[in-house]
């Protein structure tokens, strides 16, 4: 059932800016939603199916941007006792790919430094890393511009065989962009889900002592899961860079990653369609209330729909409707009864 709705999911958004070509602000709505939807889902592959909440996630997604950004712009900055770092521009495409490695580096250096303590120390090294990287970006002019921000970073472009280079400029083509790394994603982790090693993430969430005792190594196992996730996010935040071609510290806000937790306990955390449908809502749903009221009442009404979602299906809205559909129950072998045996 699952595997059906995300086809159809799937399929519908395919179609649907085809008939919001000529409206420029929904398709950029979508694009937006489409790249902090590969955040939410990013972070579910941590929080749904490990347990563990990073609430500084949105620093990832930062150094993708930044990564990605400085790799396209090209930088000359000096390091320290004379020595000068001087980088020529390179294709954005190395860019996106550089900003995954990266955020998966990052995400294997704060594994390594959480996951021996676990519980709140994960949640608290996470933060403070956020806010570091947060710093850094803000006070390091000379290399990431601070408050003035990176301007004219360049749009990705693929090179295709025989046909030269497609440049992504266009609100549409970066749609599909966005669309396709997002289903990769979604593969991914369905993938990995599915594998010995989501068994043992899932494992390590519901009783780790037990997992523990039948050789689950767990700081491996969180540690690869970070990187996995850090990975994704920087992916997102390499797009986000280049789609709207200009970056600040401001990428790195803590309400952004509070939106990407909403979206994933809203949607059903632990489930793999959970992330897209809260993102999906709780990511255009200030759009289409910004017509309509002022922005106090806009996060007023965000907030109650959110609490409403909570109280019907506390475990978020995937689960719930799973709940909903009644499932065909496998059909009953028939009881064969021993005939009584007649005394001759």
């Amino acid at each position: 059932m699952s595997r059906l709705l995300a086809f159809a999911l799937l399929a519908g958004l395919v179609v649907l800016p085809l008939g919001l070509t000529a409206n420029p602000y929904l398709l950029n709505a979508l694009i937006t939603t489409g790249i902090l939807t590969i955040g939410a889902m990013s972070l579910n592959l941590l929080l749904g199916f490990t347990g563990q909440l990073s609430l500084g996630h949105i620093a990832f997604f930062g150094i993708g941007a930044y990564v990605s950004a400085l790799t396209s712009l090209g930088f000359d900055v000096e390091i320290g006792f004379g020595t000068r770092v001087v980088h020529e521009p390179w294709p954005p495409v190395v860019g996106f790919l550089l900003a995954i490695l990266a955020a998966g580096a990052c995400g294997w250096l704060i594994g390594r430094l959480s996951f021996r303590v676990r519980r709140a120390y994960f949640v608290i090294v996470t933060i403070s890393f956020a806010e570091v990287v947060r710093l850094v970006a803000l006070n390091w002019v000379e290399l990431t511009q601070g408050p003035l921000a990176l301007t004219g970073i360049p749009a990705i472009s693929l090179g295709l065989p025989g046909l030269g280079t497609w440049t992504l400029r266009t609100k549409l083509q970066n749609y599909y962009l966005v669309l396709a790394v997002g289903t990769l994603c979604y593969l991914v982790v369905a993938r990995l889900v599915a594998s010995r090693f989501g068994r043992a993430m899932r494992g390590l969430k519901e009783n780790e002592s037990l997992a523990l005792s039948v050789g689950i190594n767990a700081t491996r196992t969180l540690t690869i899961a970070t990187v996995i996730s850090a990975a994704m996010a920087g992916a997102a935040g390499s797009l986000y860079a280049h789609y709207l071609r200009i970056i600040d510290p401001d990428v790195f806000l803590f309400s952004t990653t509070v939106s990407m937790v909403i979206m994933v306990v809203a949607g059903g955390k632990g489930t793999l369609l959970g992330p897209v449908i809260g993102g999906l809502i709780f990511g255009l749903l200030p759009v289409g209330l910004r017509p309509v009221m002022a922005p106090e009442a806009q996060w007023i009404v965000y907030g109650i729909v959110l609490i409403v979602i909570l109280y019907v299906m506390p475990r978020g809205i995937v689960p719930g409707l799973a709940r909903l559909v009644p499932r065909a129950r496998p059909a009953r072998a028939p009881v064969l009864e021993a005939s009584p045996v007649v005394p001759r």
